[in-house]
């Protein structure tokens, strides 16, 4: 194995580790008094065989030497130490539970927090399916996490210390030997779990990951799968997946199960070696058959705690490899970040300017835009038009920010939006995408989603306007009707009705239409079409059309060819430039020779 490769490994469990006890920190006052009350306990449990040794020492006295006082006294001594035993464990385990629950909850929702700000690209490249799996399995492992840290290897370094230092008082050889064979099991098992276990196991969660993504993509895409009787592909491409990961899980558990093996030779080896020990110093006369009863009863203790600790470090690294996932998505950070202390973007008309902008998408050489100028007056309505990646679906990321551009500026008001806050400015943009996903959610609840405070009168009222009205009476619940994941239970032309009322209800200064009757029938295009012109009254409105028929009554066309604006003027205008790209798109389109 390369030094890189154990330095990673090395600094993804200081990572995970150095994560999880920052979380300790706001949880003070439990995390101390599980972790004392765990010790208590433990220090509990390490004295009980001694008194356990002194009660056989009491009972097989002879003669004039039997003491009833001292075998009552040794037993009364291990029943409170039971006792203490039984509450002090209780409180822990009562102390780690609402920690942990608070951790756990903060945890997950700062990490879907710290997610939904990432960028579009970001999750363009990202399996949703797989990065929920990352999130969920996280904080469980968060849970597993603490009580392997607080209630299990707290305590067994606490029995291996106290019963190491107590037998050393009495009896050095054999404080020796039992220390010397817990090091050598500890460090036995730290090194095979984390050098031998812990790789393989790495790959498996990350198999386990695309298992997730793979089954959450075929379900989020069932339409199109039952469209084209896909579905025993999609089985065989699972089954594919399933099969890779099989194969990493098996080789995960095997390494598992041999370690646990070698572990169960050690501690054998170490229970005789121990017992020998304690037939040595009886047979000196070092030790009485109480002492003998007190050490082979302490090392029973001891062996509990130690077979335990194979199992939690094998459990810790488990953990720390389920929860490295979720530590890289709270370390990532968003790429488009607001500026510190940034302030609310000053309502204004919807004014858009760009000056000598230049952006490139990831690591792209050559830039899409290299000095792109335009301005766009408050209320003006304009369409965009060009062959598909010219760049016009660029254009209004950049003025919502979806993207930072690499030079220039992007200004909204005369704000440029990378000075002021992301939530505030896009709240100043309303947008209908060409393809409208709507929230497994009431329709209510998906018109409102624009404005959450808007009273039932204007959510209806809103729906009126984009002539949603009437398909909504018709549901079984109105509008308390749910839709199902992305709006599966409606028609194209319904869910793109409904993304029309939530524009409506935004009354947002900036409107941004992606083709927006595009899903429509031919019926009811005419009165949407309709509704769209009084929402686009008084606003900027950017229009990004694909059919070019839609665009024939705007105030101004920006056409794109590869990142630049060729051509800007009124419609009319453009039709009247021989040899221009729009008029020749227009003509192609109405030849039948594209598509809208």
């Amino acid at each position: 194995m390369s030094v890189t490769t154990k330095a990673d490994r090395a600094g993804a469990i200081r990572r995970t580790l150095s994560f999880t006890v920052s979380n300790w920190r706001d949880e003070r006052p439990l995390a101390f008094s599980v972790a004392g009350c765990i010790t208590l306990a433990t220090l509990a449990d390490i004295l009980i065989p001694f008194y356990a040794g002194r009660l056989v020492d009491a009972l097989s006295a002879t003669g004039e030497t039997r003491e009833l006082g001292s075998a009552l006294h040794a037993l009364g001594a291990m029943a409170a130490l039971g006792i203490v035993f039984v509450v002090a464990r209780h409180c822990a385990w009562a102390s780690v539970v609402p920690m942990t629950l608070r951790i756990m909850r903060r945890v997950g929702e700062g990490t879907f927090g710290r997610v939904q700000h990432f960028s579009a690209s970001w999750h363009a490249n990202s399996f949703s399916g797989s990065v929920v799996r990352q999130i969920t399995r996280g904080m469980w492992a968060l849970d597993l996490l603490h009580d392997i840290l607080l209630l299990a290897l707290l305590p067994s370094m606490v029995v291996v210390v106290g019963t190491v230092a107590l037998l050393s008082a009495q009896w050095p050889v054999m404080g020796l030997a039992m220390g010397t064979g817990a090091v050598l099991y500890v460090a036995m098992t730290v090194l095979l779990s984390t050098r031998w276990v812990a790789p393989i196991s790495r790959i498996s969660n990350r198999l386990d990951t695309r298992v997730g993504g793979v089954i959450a993509d075929a379900l989020a895409c069932n339409g199109v799968v039952k469209a084209f009787g896909a579905e025993a592909r999609e089985e065989a491409r699972l089954g594919d997946a399933l099969g890779a990961w099989a194969v990493g899980t098996r080789r995960t558990w095997m390494r598992g199960t041999w370690l646990g093996t070698l572990q169960t030779v050690v501690l054998w080896g170490i229970r005789i070696g121990i017992a020998g020990v304690a037939v040595l110093l009886w047979w000196r006369g070092e030790a009485s058959p109480g002492d003998v009863t007190y050490i082979l009863t302490t090392y029973f203790v001891l062996h509990g705690y130690l077979r335990d600790i194979g199992m939690h470090v094998n459990n810790l690294q488990r953990s720390v490899n389920e929860l490295e996932e979720l530590v890289d998505l709270h370390d990532e950070r968003p790429e488009v970040r607001d500026a510190p202390n940034a302030p609310a973007i000053v309502p204004g008309p919807g004014a858009i300017r760009f000056e000598d902008v230049r952006f490139h998408y990831g690591a792209h050489a050559t830039p899409l835009y290299d000095g792109l100028s335009v301005a766009i007056p408050a209320g003006q309505r304009v369409g965009l038009v060009g062959p598909s990646g010219s760049g016009k679906t660029t254009f209004v990321k950049l003025i919502q920010r979806l993207h930072d551009v690499a030079g220039g500026q992007v200004l909204v008001d005369g704000q440029d939006v990378a000075a002021v806050a992301q939530v505030s400015l896009r709240r100043r943009i309303a947008v209908v995408p060409q393809e409208s996903i709507l929230f497994h959610r009431t329709l209510a609840e998906n018109i409102a989603y624009a404005r959450p405070e808007a009273t039932r009168g204007e959510i209806e009222a809103a729906a009126r306007l984009a002539h949603a009205d009437a398909f909504i009476a018709r549901m079984p619940d109105g509008y308390d009707t749910l839709v199902g994941e992305r709006g599966v239970k409606l028609s194209g032309g319904e869910r793109q009705r409904i993304a029309l009322a939530r524009a409506f209800l935004a009354d947002a200064p900036i409107l941004v239409l992606d083709e927006a009757t595009s899903a429509l029938d031919s019926q009811s295009e005419h009165l949407i079409q309709a509704a769209t012109e009084r929402l686009m009254t008084g606003r900027t409105a950017l229009v990004i059309a694909h059919r070019l028929s839609t665009v024939r009554s705007l105030d101004r066309i920006l056409v794109f060819d590869r990142g630049r604006i060729v051509e800007d003027g009124a419609p009319a205008e453009l039709m009247l430039r021989s040899g221009g790209l729009y008029r020749a798109l227009v003509e192609q389109q109405s030849a039948g020779m594209i598509g809208g």
